[in-house]
């Protein structure tokens, strides 16, 4: 574990949310709580007191991916209440139902708790715990968004300056590109690169296919695909510091690494995990590093510089650091964009877990064990800092970009919207 430094001065906690406002009752002067009968094993307990900030809202139909948008109210803020724009797709029942939502979430208060009665009498309306506003504008959608058979380019800056603006209408009926050299294939895999206006898009067949701005509204898509994968391309990730790099995994098991200047062949190419890996994140500050999710539970970090050199000398790849704590399929993660060594992650065993992966064991401290679900004894990482529940199926996690420990989840039970105390 001596890719991380960490950056912390202490040595972090465990924290777990169940989700249950019916637990608020519970004992909370712990975060974990020595079990009665079995001194050496703690209990992980709902603690709602662990957040910071804790939000959940919902809109008409269950959204399983969206993004955040960078708004012009400043970066590294933390004063509260706080005020996120977000953008996200809807899974209707019916195809025709569907729409893009334009969202901003506003007066996201501090959680406030039971023992803060002693709180600062001057710490003033920042402190209330009340309910937020969801505000939203809603684009009609013919199909799913989480998934494609053709992929369509939009021009939203009318939508969101409208809710800001009363009285402001803004009519967007169609996009405007959309990219069909998939063929009606269907597809999941999709991301724009941050240092260039290019998008890529990856479909079950393998294919990957690179779309550019060349105007401000015209939009080419290379007719020849970037293939390799033998199966269904499942996430891509422009490199965060090199133009013309980006990684791609698939339900083939591996991770490759391709250069847009060779399509035939990607630059490199390995076994991630033995079933598919649905995810991966670029760590944007330590740009040699990648991390993986897998259908097994397992979530994966790997270094460029030690697959490369295992490559060449035909030695066996191995990550830097690998962990089986999830109990169902990964669906999302992503790095901390502040702190190097944090990652979130989120699986179908809806759960989504906060990662310090800079923290070790010290070598005469004995292994935590939690008890879980139906008695279940499991040892707890050191690494792992914070449990966060009460969502059903959690499709895609994002930390705020301009709001250092804010985390925002998706699922079939809507949005969450929190900052844990240790994030």
């Amino acid at each position: 574990m001596g890719e991380f430094e960490d950056s912390r001065t202490d040595e972090g906690e465990v924290v777990v949310d169940q989700g249950d406002d019916d637990d608020e009752e519970q004992d909370q002067d712990a975060m974990m709580q020595e079990d009665d009968q079995e001194e050496e094993v703690r209990v992980l307990v709902a603690d709602n007191s662990a957040y910071e900030m804790l939000h959940q809202m919902q809109v008409e139909w269950p959204c399983l991916s969206f993004d955040i948008l960078r708004d012009q109210l400043g970066n590294g803020r933390k004063q509260f209440p706080m005020t996120s724009y977000i953008v996200a797709g809807s899974q209707a029942e019916k195809a025709k139902d569907n729409k893009l939502y334009v969202m901003k979430m506003s007066e996201l208060h501090r959680t406030k708790h039971d023992n803060d009665d002693d709180m600062d009498e001057d710490s003033g309306d920042e402190d209330l715990d009340e309910d937020p506003i969801l505000e939203f504008k809603t684009v009609p959608h013919n199909g799913g968004v989480n998934r494609f058979g053709k992929v369509h380019i939009w021009d939203l800056t009318s939508v969101v300056a409208s809710l800001d603006t009363p009285g402001l209408t803004a009519n967007v009926s169609k996009p405007l590109f959309s990219v069909d050299r998939h063929n009606k294939t269907e597809g999941y895999a999709m991301d724009w690169s941050s240092l260039n206006n290019k998008l890529l898009s990856g479909d079950i067949r393998g294919k990957i296919f690179m779309s550019q701005l060349h105007s401000n509204t015209s939009f080419q898509t290379d007719p020849q695909a970037f293939t390799g994968h033998e199966s269904s391309v499942e996430d891509i990730q422009w490199s965060p510091a090199e133009e013309s790099v980006f990684a791609s995994c698939s339900s083939d098991g591996t991770i490759r690494v391709w250069d847009v200047r060779t399509r035939n062949k990607a630059q490199l190419s390995w076994k991630a995990h033995t079933t598919d890996v649905n995810v991966i994140t670029w760590n944007k500050l330590t740009d040699r590093l990648i991390a993986s999710g897998s259908d097994s539970g397992e979530f994966s970090v790997w270094d460029f510089r030690t697959v490369a050199s295992n490559i060449h000398t035909k030695t066996a790849i191995t990550p830097a650091a690998s962990f089986k704590w999830h109990n169902e399929a990964i669906t999302s993660i992503e790095w901390h964009p502040a702190e190097s060594s944090v990652l979130a992650v989120s699986g179908a065993d809806d759960q989504v877990t906060l990662w310090d992966l800079a923290l070790e064991r010290d070598a005469e401290e004995e292994p935590m064990v939690a008890s879980m679900k139906a008695g279940v004894k499991v040892e707890v990482p050191p690494q792992l800092l914070f449990i966060h529940q009460g969502q059903e199926c959690v499709k895609e996690i994002h930390w705020h970009p301009q709001a250092p420990g804010v985390l925002i989840s998706t699922a079939l039970s809507g949005f969450n919207v929190f900052k844990t105390i240790n994030s």
